[in-house]
């Protein structure tokens, strides 16, 4: 009886030590363990940013294109102007999404006035 006692005790320590225990395979990058999710985002925003077009309201183009990845906002002379980041492509093998891998969309007083790096860079 003695001896079951102290099994069942040891057992019960023992799975109660190992219920924490989790091994993780993989560099987050591959098809193997996040089936390419960071390259799904890419191709799902590059498709929609050939779907919007310029004068779309904010609305609109958040309805369509969904989260940004990073956004900005700011008045400048008296217009209100937002920057939301879209990932659209891959730079590093690090599992992070940065802006230099984003194209930036930019919204003027509630309408799209531009995409990409040159319309960024005009505001």
């Amino acid at each position: 009886m003695k001896k079951n006692l102290l099994s069942l005790a040891f057992f019960g320590i023992a799975s109660i030590g190992l219920t924490g225990c989790v091994i993780n395979v993989g560099d987050g990058e591959s098809d193997w363990d996040n089936n390419g999710s960071w390259q799904k985002t890419q191709e799902i925003n590059r498709g929609n940013l050939a779907k919007i077009s310029l004068g779309m309201s904010k609305d609109q183009v958040t309805t369509l294109m969904g989260t940004a990845d990073f956004n900005e906002a700011y008045i400048q002379q008296d217009k209100e102007v937002h920057v939301l980041f879209y990932r659209t492509q891959r730079l590093k093998g690090d599992g992070k999404t940065t802006k230099d891998e984003c194209t930036p969309v930019v919204i003027s007083n509630n309408i799209l006035v531009g995409w990409g790096e040159m319309a960024y860079s005009k505001i």
